[in-house]
């Protein structure tokens, strides 16, 4: 249903007829089909193509809506009370108004024409406004829901519908679709679509992976998603979180390793520093490791680190890292 509303706009000509270039008189505030909208009457318009010889006017969306479609209209009273007959001086269109966005006319009326033939007896001078508010605005029309594409694949996974290829994990059957493992990963497509032998297996089985780690994997191949905290090892996920890493590595799953690589990073502790940046050395996350050296230098934490098991496991696998590090702490002990 069309809404509109008409008014007058009534302005005193000795107070605006010198107000500086640019300058503007704010009508009250006008409620039209849900929407706040105000009138901006500038008395001594300034534009390349209008050299101050004109008034102009607008109409405003005062409120936070967006894309709201409008009809606005104005035309001059005559100092009679009368509508102007000047079409020059009745002015209609028909716009979409963005959030905070106006619309309106550059040359509304001639400065000159004010005082002869608008200004009645009390010095004032009246424009005649509309607006009528269009249905179906366009917030209503482009309203588009967030991505879903995760939430299907994740349901067609749980099915298992249209599965063509399985993956045994300790005896656990993960069902899967070739075409969806080989659009997320180039290391699955050479396997599942490939001339490997893979290609032809029904059901492939898997070693040194948990199942748990591999249905992480896989979901997050199905849906870009990572569960919450507590899926990955309630308080303590890091060791997941490195088992993830791995295979991110290996699947060359590189969003997937970036996400873990930053889980790491931002839970760093002195009992996981060492295998952290273990899992950062192994498999090429430079960032990842450069915190982790970071966070060595920290306080008293590269003292509290070297009493961990996984500090002894990283000084016998990686000596060549302990140089580094010394290197970035500037000492000759570790």
């Amino acid at each position: 249903m069309l809404e509109s509303r008409f008014f007058k706009f009534k302005l005193d000509y000795s107070q605006t007829k010198d107000m500086a270039i640019g300058a503007f008189v704010s009508s009250d505030d006008i409620s039209v089909g849900g929407h706040v909208w105000r009138i901006n009457y500038y008395p001594n318009w300034y534009s390349e193509d209008v050299n101050g010889e004109y008034a102009a006017i607008f109409l405003k969306l005062a409120d936070k809506s967006k894309n709201v479609k409008a009809v606005f209209e104005a035309f001059m009273m005559g100092k009679d009370g009368k509508p102007s007959c000047e079409p020059s001086q009745r002015m209609r269109t028909i716009n979409v108004f963005p959030t905070d966005g106006d619309w309106g006319w550059k040359k509304f009326v001639e400065r000159s024409h004010l005082l002869p033939d608008h200004v009645d007896t009390d010095g004032c001078f009246t424009i005649m406004c509309g607006i009528t508010v269009l249905p179906g605005d366009a917030d209503d029309a482009l309203d588009v829901p967030p991505p879903d594409m995760g939430v299907h694949l994740g349901r067609l996974l749980d099915s298992g519908d249209g599965s063509d290829v399985s993956f045994v994990v300790e005896g656990e059957t993960f069902p899967a679709h070739r075409a969806v493992l080989a659009a997320r990963s180039p290391v699955f497509k050479a396997q599942l679509l490939g001339s490997m032998a893979e290609a032809a297996m029904p059901s492939i089985t898997l070693h040194d992976i948990a199942p748990e780690t591999f249905r992480i994997m896989l979901r997050f191949i199905y849906t870009d998603a990572l569960p919450g905290d507590e899926d990955l090892g309630g308080d303590s996920p890091t060791e997941m979180l490195q088992d993830l890493l791995a295979m991110a590595d290996l699947y060359a799953l590189e969003r997937l390793k970036i996400l873990c690589a930053r889980k790491l990073w931002d839970g760093l502790a002195v009992d996981t520093v060492a295998a952290t940046l273990a899992s950062a050395e192994m498999f090429n996350c430079a960032e990842l490791k450069n915190k982790c050296f970071a966070f060595f230098a920290e306080g008293e934490n590269l003292k509290k680190a070297e009493l961990t098991d996984d500090f002894v496991e990283l000084r016998q696998k990686f000596p060549s890292i302990l140089d580094e590090l010394k290197e970035k702490m500037g000492t000759c002990h570790l």
